[in-house]
């Protein structure tokens, strides 16, 4: 008899993917940098760096600190722009058979419907990831994804211009992200992604200044896992569609317990930065799980996160 090899394959929100291990934008480039250290076919989906209608430098320098069981960034969303992706990088990408979603991202929700529609009519872009944690300029920068109804509006007006699948990215900056992500569904989100980065900061004793020429930045990697694993707990019992798991993934194990918490996939970011070949790592770390344990389908394992009750013990 041959190896056991367990199915791997899930939908995330009318994309089928042949694992659930993805690349968190802005992680991973425009995958091409990471071509020469891992096989990307094998890859569940890939996920390009965050596009906007022109092109962007991002904040200035220094814009990254590491931290303890983390990193800090405050990139600000340096990009190429739309038509520099779609003439330059999506012809590699559309070689590969793992499946591309892009990254979207806008200052007001005009700028997300225009980039929708671009999309519309591209074969080479199965779905977009939608980033609400982007300042709303009319709304004096507050971002779209902290606000129920914000986030309902932009995503609506992505909806309406496409047919394509809409994963919309969710912030953890909220009181309640349950309710941000009951109100993309109502607005036509046919799966989440959670969570974006966690708002945070660090100091220079000596000179006493910020370490980031932003002051805060985004904070990833280990350090926001419990946080985002609640989260995505949380969500997945909240809504009825598909549930992507992002925040400190950095092994297979890690991934595992996103999936039983209820994720349907998992995202891959920081952990590419200390270990390119993460993605790979991870998906081998699953697949040896289920095999270990007799699994044959990885649906078998999500959502089967099981809580005792104290009379229980």
């Amino acid at each position: 008899m041959g190896k056991y090899r367990p199915d791997l394959s899930v939908d995330i929100g009318g994309i089928k993917i042949k694992n659930p291990v993805m690349t968190a934008s802005g992680t991973f480039g425009y995958a091409r940098e990471f071509e020469n250290l891992v096989d990307l076919d094998r890859l569940g989906a890939v996920i390009v760096k965050g596009l906007s209608l022109e092109p962007s430098k991002g904040n200035p320098p220094p814009r990254i600190v590491e931290t303890r069981c983390g990193m800090l960034n405050a990139i600000g969303l340096e990009n190429v722009g739309i038509d520099a992706f779609v003439n330059d990088k999506l012809p590699f990408l559309e070689k590969l058979s793992a499946p591309t979603l892009v990254n979207i991202y806008g200052t007001s929700i005009d700028q997300y419907a225009q980039l929708a529609a671009r999309m519309e009519n591209i074969p080479g872009i199965a779905g977009m990831e939608v980033n609400i944690s982007c300042p709303n300029v009319k709304a004096g920068g507050v971002a779209f994804g902290v606000d129920p109804v914000a986030a309902h509006a932009v995503v609506k007006a992505v909806r309406e211009q496409t047919t394509k699948p809409v994963m919309v990215k969710l912030t953890p900056n909220v009181t309640d992200i349950t309710e941000i992500a009951r109100s993309v569904e109502a607005a036509g989100a046919d799966s989440v992604s959670l969570i974006n980065t966690i708002t945070g900061m660090a100091v220079d004793i000596e000179s006493r200044r910020p370490r980031l020429a932003n002051v805060t930045g985004g904070l990833s990697g280990p350090a926001i896992k419990p946080v985002a694993l609640r989260m995505v707990w949380q969500v997945a019992r909240t809504v009825k569609i598909p549930v992507i798991g992002v925040g400190g993934i950095m092994s297979a194990t890690d991934a595992l317990e996103f999936l039983i918490a209820g994720a349907t996939a998992v995202q891959v970011g920081t952990a590419n930065f200390v270990n390119p070949k993460a993605t790979m790592d991870i998906l081998d770390g699953i697949e040896s799980f289920l095999e270990q344990n007799g699994v044959e389908k990885i649906t078998e394992i999500i959502g089967t996160l099981i809580i005792s009750k104290l009379s229980d013990k």
